[in-house]
C-alpha cells in the first residue's frame, strides 16, 4: 500500500511536471507569436498616409487583447474553464472597479485623444504643465520627450483634464521678448536698427514680417516688445539668436546701458 501510494505521487508529480512544462512551451509560443503580430501589424499601419497615434494605439491594443487570450488559452490547458474564467474575470472587473477608477478614466481619456485629436504623435504641446514633442499616445499614458530631452509619462486623464497648448496646430510661431532702453535713448532709433537685424536671423519669417513696437515705460526708460516669428521647430534657436542680436545691435549703436535714476537726481 505504502509503494503503491509512492506510485500514485510519482506519476502525479509527472503530469504536473509535463503540465507546466507545456504551459511554458505555450506561453513562450504565445508571446513570440503576439510579438510577432504586433509587428506585422505595425509595418502594415506604417504607411505615408496612417497617422502614427493611431497606429501605436492600435499595436497597444492589440497588444492587450492578445495577452488576454493567452492568459485564458493556459488556464483552459489546465483544465479551468473559461467560462467560469470569463465570469471570475467580469466579477473581479466590478469588484475593483471603484479602486481602478483613476485607470478606467485614463482609458477613457485615451480614447478620446485618439477621437477629438488635440494633440497627434510629433507635435510640440504643452500638456498638463509638461512641455516638450509628443513621442507616443499610450493606453493610459502619453509620452512627451522635453526640450532638455528628457522622457515624461503623464497621464492621460490629467491631461484631457488641464489646459492643452498645442504649439504645433499652426505654421509658425511668435517669439516673444523684450528689449530695455535707457532714458535719452531714442525708441524709434531703436526700432529702425533692430528690424532689419531680426530679419537677418537664420529660420526668422520674413512673412509675417517680425515686430518691434514701444510696449512700456518705467523708471529705466523705454521698454520694446522685440517679436519675430518662427517655425515651432527653431522656435528656441531664434529665440536665443533674437537675444544675441539685442545685444549686439544696441552694442554698435553705442547706447547707454539702462539704470534706475534715483529721486532727486540731478536737482541742486
Amino acid at each position: 500500500m505504502q509503494c503503491l501510494d509512492v506510485n500514485n505521487w510519482g506519476v502525479i508529480a509527472t503530469d504536473i511536471a509535463l503540465k507546466v512544462g507545456g504551459a511554458s512551451i505555450l506561453y513562450m509560443v504565445g508571446r513570440w507569436s503576439i510579438s510577432l503580430a504586433i509587428t506585422l501589424v505595425s509595418r502594415v499601419l506604417t504607411s505615408p498616409n496612417f497617422d502614427p497615434t493611431l497606429q501605436r494605439y492600435i499595436a497597444n491594443i492589440l497588444g492587450v487583447l492578445l495577452n488576454v487570450v493567452l492568459v485564458v488559452a493556459i488556464l483552459g490547458y489546465f483544465g479551468v474553464e473559461t467560462t467560469s474564467f470569463a465570469a471570475l474575470l467580469a466579477g473581479v472587473g466590478l469588484a475593483v472597479e471603484a479602486a481602478w477608477a483613476g485607470l478606467l478614466g485614463s482609458f477613457a481619456a485615451g480614447a478620446f485623444l485618439i477621437i477629438f485629436r488635440p494633440y497627434k504623435v510629433g507635435d510640440y504641446v504643452n500638456a498638463a504643465g509638461i512641455e516638450g514633442t509628443v513621442i507616443e499616445i499610450g493606453l493610459f499614458n502619453t509620452v512627451i520627450t522635453t526640450p532638455d530631452n528628457v522622457q515624461t509619462i503623464v497621464d492621460n486623464g490629467k491631461t484631457s483634464g488641464d489646459i492643452i497648448k498645442n504649439y504645433s496646430a499652426h505654421p509658425h510661431r511668435r517669439v516673444e521678448r523684450t528689449a530695455q532702453l535707457a532714458f535719452g535713448v531714442d525708441p524709434l532709433d531703436a526700432i529702425a536698427r533692430l528690424k532689419p537685424a531680426l530679419a537677418a536671423i537664420d529660420n526668422a519669417l520674413a512673412d509675417p514680417a517680425p515686430d518691434v513696437e514701444i510696449l512700456d515705460f518705467n523708471v529705466m526708460g523705454t521698454v520694446l516688445a522685440v517679436r519675430p516669428y518662427c517655425n515651432t521647430e527653431h522656435y528656441w534657436q531664434v529665440y536665443f539668436d533674437t537675444n544675441r542680436v539685442i545685444t549686439a545691435t544696441f552694442k554698435e549703436a553705442g547706447y547707454p546701458s539702462p539704470f534706475v535714476i534715483e529721486e532727486g537726481h540731478g536737482k541742486s
